[in-house]
C-alpha cells in the first residue's frame, strides 16, 4: 500500500438484514483504515422487514468520509419454504443481485481509489482487513469467507479450475490466481468498474475456455453469472483476480 492513504468506498446491497445490522456496523466502526478515507454505499431493495429504517439511522454514528443509503425495489422474493439456493431459482436470484450491485455501484461511486463489496451478514473480519488485501497488491483480491477458523469454505462463488479448486483448496498458497469471485468481501480497483467491469446479471464468457460445461444449473447455460461473471468479464478484460486463502473472514451460520 502506497504511503498516502488511498480513498475506498464500501458498498453493501441489503435485504432483509435487519438482524445483522449490530455485527455489520460494530465491524465497520472497528476497521483500523483512516475512517477520513472511508465511504459507504448501501442499496436497500425487497426488504419485508425495517432494514431501510433501522440502517438509514444507523449512517449517523459512523465517522466516514461520506455515506448514503438508496432504495431500489426488484420486486423479487423467494417463495416461502423454498431455500435460496434452490438450483431453479438461482438464474433469476442471482441476476437480480447483479442488477441491484450495478445500480449501487453507478449511484455511489464518486472519486474513490477503491470498491469494497461487504455482505451485510459478514459478521466478523481483522480490524485490518482492508490493510491487507491493498497489501496483497493485485486490482481484485477475495479474502477466503468461512463460518469458523479454518472450517469449510462459505463463498464458494471464489474457484478456479472450472469450479474444481475453492478456497479451502488453496491453503497454504499465500495469494494465488482465481477465475472467479465472490462477493461476501471483495475489493476491487475503482478504475476497474470505471472501464466498464459490472457484474453481468446475465450469463456470461459463453466463449472464455474457463467457464464450466456442463454447467451444474442445467444443460444448455453457458457462461457465468453475477460475481462469478464479473471474475471471468475481469479474464477479458486481462485484470487478474486474486485470492487470499489464508486471510480469513466469517460469515453467519
Amino acid at each position: 500500500m502506497s504511503t498516502k492513504a488511498e480513498a475506498v468506498l464500501i458498498l453493501t446491497p441489503m435485504k432483509n438484514t435487519s438482524g445483522h445490522l449490530d455485527t455489520y456496523f460494530r465491524g465497520l466502526s472497528s476497521l483500523t483504515y483512516p475512517h477520513t478515507k472511508l465511504s459507504l454505499g448501501i442499496l436497500e431493495g425487497d426488504s419485508a422487514d425495517d432494514t431501510y429504517v433501522r440502517t438509514n439511522e444507523r449512517l449517523a454514528g459512523l465517522d466516514f468520509h461520506r455515506t448514503a443509503i438508496f432504495k431500489k425495489d426488484f420486486n423479487f422474493r423467494i417463495p416461502p419454504g423454498v431455500p435460496r439456493w434452490t438450483d431453479a431459482l438461482q438464474p433469476t436470484r442471482r441476476s437480480v443481485l447483479a442488477r441491484a450491485r450495478n445500480h449501487l455501484l453507478f449511484r455511489a461511486l464518486d472519486d474513490e481509489d477503491w470498491v469494497l463489496w461487504l455482505d451485510a451478514d459478514v459478521i466478523a473480519y481483522p480490524p485490518d482487513i482492508i490493510e491487507r488485501l491493498l497489501a496483497v497488491g493485485g486490482k481484485i483480491v477475495h479474502p477466503h469467507c468461512v463460518i469458523e477458523p479454518g472450517g469449510r469454505t462459505f463463498d464458494l462463488n471464489a474457484w478456479r479450475d472450472g469450479g474444481k479448486q475453492t478456497m479451502q483448496d488453496l491453503r497454504g498458497q499465500g495469494r494465488t490466481r482465481l477465475d472467479a469471485v465472490g462477493g461476501t468481501m471483495l475489493l476491487v480497483n475503482a478504475d476497474c468498474h470505471r472501464d466498464g467491469l459490472i457484474f453481468p446479471p446475465f450469463f456470461y464468457g459463453n466463449r472464455n475456455a474457463s467457464i464450466r460445461d456442463p454447467h451444474p444449473l442445467g444443460r444448455g447455460i453457458l457462461g457465468e453469472i453475477e460475481t462469478e461473471g464479473l471474475g471471468i468479464m475481469a479474464q477479458d478484460m486481462r485484470i487478474d483476480c486474486w485470492g487470499v486463502p489464508d486471510l480469513e473472514i466469517f460469515h453467519a451460520c
